[in-house]
């Protein structure tokens, strides 16, 4: 071969050996643009029914794979404790006098014309919620478990917005066993067997949601509401004896010895009994012993997620929807009320970015979820929401926050009240103000040095601090997007 040629041939080559090198390099460079582009992140929200904030203690599972590898909210509230109420400002970022849902039936409560989900319904929410707006960002969307109270329709098609509906009959106590539901418009009935148990039918059915949502390359979102601890209770046959014999808590404020500061249908309870206090530790035992399939629920979601993938691009959400008495304040069982027990709530979540068992105790209320979610999903947030995105908190950027949060109920177990619950400078400065209809006495509480209300520092003959009261009328009438002399529930909330 000549020189010529050979040169030639080198230079061809080399060509060649440059062309495929900068093929190489864009489908490289192609990769990993496509491997670190910013993808929506998917969200699970796993609402528990009726669960008490110091009920976490029996979720070992959920406290590592959650907590532990995310954030604990410290100061995490409802301002309705009761379950459709609730669940209503969860649905649509509202307080229950913005979204109309006030009771979990029309036999409930005096003060509104229908509750549960006839006034949810009713009032409009079914249109725009939640699922509306993740829907309408091309989110799938899935609810799995309790919806609302009074909620009967298994043959209907699903309301607006969710993609994949798995929801159970509750016209009354919910059933772990012998139930019936709606799944996607076509009723369903669950019968006794072991696989038949509420809680871990959710499980499988969230997981293959999970599964199926990764497979087709869409951002999902997922309401899993179980109905544990919720009366009666009923543990998986795997989890009956647990925990045999655990008594349940015995706060300060259990059997309350002196109860003549508080209003007059505290007043009149007797101490407990004997067999009350018996059935409230066999309740107790019954409840946390339910809330291990929900903490074997958690885990299966975790590792569904691990193993399709998807953990590192999912929020992962933990609550309660109320609490529950167990004695505190002579007050044996229910909810309603406006006391720590009913309206102080387990918050944990994990997610992209944020810090493995950090803690935080910003003041958060059901009202944030939505905004949570339409926010970390690049959607607009409604402008008819009364709450404020957690964002900043998960990820350590917060600044300013609220300081306070209004506490509302219809009458049911009590008479009707509407209160304020502040908190400032971390958790140094607490202090609750109650006022109720009629001539039941309010009551006022500084809860920094009286966690558990044992002094109401309620004086009838003189005016409620200032500070308070005047916040707590602002706060009763609040609305987004209020014009002058209504302002808006996050000013309220903010003291403006």
């Amino acid at each position: 071969m000549g020189l010529r040629r050979t040169l030639r041939l080198l230079a061809s080559l080399g060509t060649a050996v440059l062309l495929a090198s900068v093929v190489v390099l864009v489908a490289v460079i192609g990769s990993v643009r496509a491997q670190t582009t910013p993808t929506r992140p998917n969200m699970m929200f796993i609402l528990t029914d009726d669960m008490r904030k110091g009920d976490l203690a029996y979720m070992p599972k959920t406290h590592s794979l959650l907590g532990g590898r995310g954030m604990t909210f410290r100061n995490a509230f409802v301002s309705n404790a009761l379950c459709a109420p609730s669940r209503a400002s969860i649905m649509r970022g509202q307080y229950s006098h913005n979204n109309g849902v006030w009771s979990n039936s029309s036999t409930d409560s005096p003060s509104t014309a229908t509750g549960g989900w006839q006034a949810y319904q009713q009032n409009g929410n079914e249109a725009d919620n939640v699922a509306t707006r993740l829907d309408d960002a091309g989110y799938r969307t899935a609810l799995f478990g309790k919806y609302m109270n009074r909620y009967a329709n298994t043959t209907d098609a699903p309301p607006p917005g969710w993609d994949r509906w798995f929801a159970a009959a509750t016209l009354g106590d919910p059933k772990y066993f012998d139930y019936d539901v709606n799944d996607n418009g076509t009723p369903k009935h669950f019968g006794t067997s072991d696989r038949d148990y509420m809680t871990d039918v959710l499980s499988r059915k969230t997981e293959a949601f999970i599964s199926s949502s990764v497979s087709q390359g869409t951002p999902f979102f997922a309401y899993v509401a179980p109905i544990a601890p919720h009366a009666p209770a009923t543990p998986a046959r795997r989890d009956v004896h647990a925990y045999d014999g655990v008594n349940g808590p015995r706060l300060p404020s259990f059997d309350e010895e002196a109860v003549s500061d508080k209003p007059p249908w505290i007043r009149q309870l007797p101490k407990l009994t004997s067999s009350q206090i018996a059935a409230i530790d066999e309740r107790h035992e019954k409840r946390v012993e339910s809330l291990q399939a929900v903490d074997d629920l958690v885990e299966g979601v975790v590792r569904t997620l691990r193993d399709t993938g998807a953990l590192g691009n999912t929020y992962v959400i933990f609550t309660s929807d109320n609490g529950f008495h167990h004695g505190e304040h002579r007050i044996p069982q229910q909810k309603w009320r406006p006391y720590e027990e009913d309206v102080h709530m387990p918050l944990l979540v994990r997610g992209p970015g944020m810090a493995a068992g950090s803690t935080t105790s910003k003041l958060t209320l059901d009202t944030d979820y939505l905004p949570t979610f339409t926010n970390l999903a690049g959607a607009q947030t409604p402008s008819y929401v009364d709450g404020r995105s957690l964002e900043p908190v998960l990820h350590g950027s917060v600044t300013s926050w609220r300081s306070a949060v209004l506490l509302e109920a219809a009458a049911n177990y009590s008479p009707a009240y509407r209160g304020i619950r502040t908190i400032s400078n971390g958790t140094t400065t607490k202090r609750k103000y109650v006022e109720y209809s009629g001539d039941a006495k309010d009551e006022i509480y500084n809860l920094a040095s009286d966690p558990y209300e044992l002094t109401n520092r309620y004086d009838p003959g003189a005016a409620p601090p200032a500070g308070l009261d005047s916040r707590l009328q602002v706060l009763k009438s609040c609305r987004a997007g209020a014009a002058v002399p209504v302002v808006t529930c996050q000013a309220a909330e903010d003291g403006q």
